[in-house]
């Protein structure tokens, strides 16, 4: 086999059906093929969330299409790949099945060697991909179910350095558009709702800000701002101009506590790795244009350079699965027909889960 490596990546965690064909040769920048992202707010758009039943007959009626989708935009054929890699986890289980089940039909017809991937290390290495960062470097992922401060030491060594203790940012974006009847996508309809607000007219809380360490606090936040729309007679009786406050004080309290967190972060790093010279942030949050600023003065202040990737590659997507694939392949892992789908699969598992554990195992 070359050195050059050619990988199909396939994401189903969520309610993103995506595909992507990943191309590297050693010493030469990674090239994305062809990408594909078949979303689901369509089918969702009525029920406030996503419904995984709904999720997982999606991706199970849609992933072929996507597959076959980028190799005929890449002008591929299956012989033509080096491998397959597939998000075997964490995420909603019928989609994350759906996917696994695929990739492993795929890789069996096709005689290609199969990859699991972690959907959480797919984000962490994204950097790599996009800017071709260096082993260590610290990486934000934040996201609708995550939130973590992670030293990325090599294709498979995570060190979480802390995280949320209950909500994501992501999720908290979600139930505050929800409440203030700004629809499906929380983080974008907040943040555009942000740009005619005025974030100094509502004092919202910034949780565990009077704390040391990097773990962050997200919950009541959320229940802050559903509180002040009580106090206004509810979130129906607020006019718009108080809507758009209401969504850039929650913004900005959220950069805020980013922010805050990734400098105590940014010096937990230097004290466990000596000092890193990139700190990255991925995952859907960090494609809020507010926290992306907050984010890189903190980086600019600590003497690092800011990566963040392209926005379409900061939400779930094929490339980094793919990327994540050939970085674990790389590193000589082999996936059999025996790949299991997680639901839960923290991405450093030599610590006690942040947010508990259950018969399915730690959750982050």
């Amino acid at each position: 086999m070359s050195a050059t490596l050619t990988f199909l990546g396939i994401e189903s965690s969520c309610d993103d059906t995506a595909a992507a064909i990943v191309r590297h040769t050693p010493g030469q920048p990674a090239e994305i093929l062809a990408e594909a992202v078949l979303g689901q707010a369509a089918l969702h758009a009525g029920f406030g969330g996503v419904v995984p039943e709904i999720a997982a007959r999606a991706h199970a009626e849609r992933l072929d299409l996507c597959a076959e989708d980028v190799l005929g935009r890449a002008g591929l054929g299956l012989g033509d790949l080096d491998g397959v890699a597939v998000t075997a986890g964490p995420g909603l289980i019928g989609g994350v099945l759906a996917g696994v089940m695929f990739a492993k039909g795929l890789a069996a017809t096709a005689g290609l060697p199969l990859v699991g991937v972690n959907h959480l290390a797919g984000h962490a290495l994204t950097p790599r991909l996009t800017d071709g960062v260096n082993f260590p470097y610290l990486v934000l992922i934040a996201s609708g179910g995550h939130c973590q401060f992670v030293l990325v030491e090599g294709a498979e060594r995570f060190h979480r350095l802390g995280g949320t203790i209950d909500d994501a940012p992501g999720e908290a974006f979600d139930k505050v558009a929800r409440h203030l009847g700004l629809g499906a996508g929380g983080g974008p309809a907040v943040e555009a709702a942000a740009r005619t607000g005025d974030p100094a007219r509502f004092d919202l809380p910034r949780p565990l800000l009077d704390r040391p360490g990097c773990d962050l606090s997200f919950s009541g936040l959320k229940t802050a701002v559903l509180r002040a729309t009580e106090t206004m007679g509810g979130p129906g009786a607020i006019g718009p101009q108080a809507r758009a406050d209401l969504c850039a004080a929650f913004q900005a309290a959220v950069a805020d506590v980013l922010g805050a967190k990734a400098r105590a972060a940014l010096a937990a790093a230097g004290e466990t790795a000596g000092g890193v010279g990139v700190f990255a942030a991925a995952g859907g949050v960090a494609a809020n244009g507010a926290v992306r600023a907050t984010l890189g003065a903190a980086a600019a202040a600590s003497g690092v350079r800011f990566v963040v990737p392209p926005a379409r590659l900061c939400t779930d997507n094929g490339a980094m699965i793919a990327w994540a694939g050939i970085e674990r392949f790389r590193a000589g892992a082999r996936d059999g027909m025996d790949l299991a789908a997680r639901p839960r699969w923290p991405l450093d598992d030599r610590q006690a889960g942040m947010l508990g554990s259950g018969r399915k195992g730690p959750k982050a």
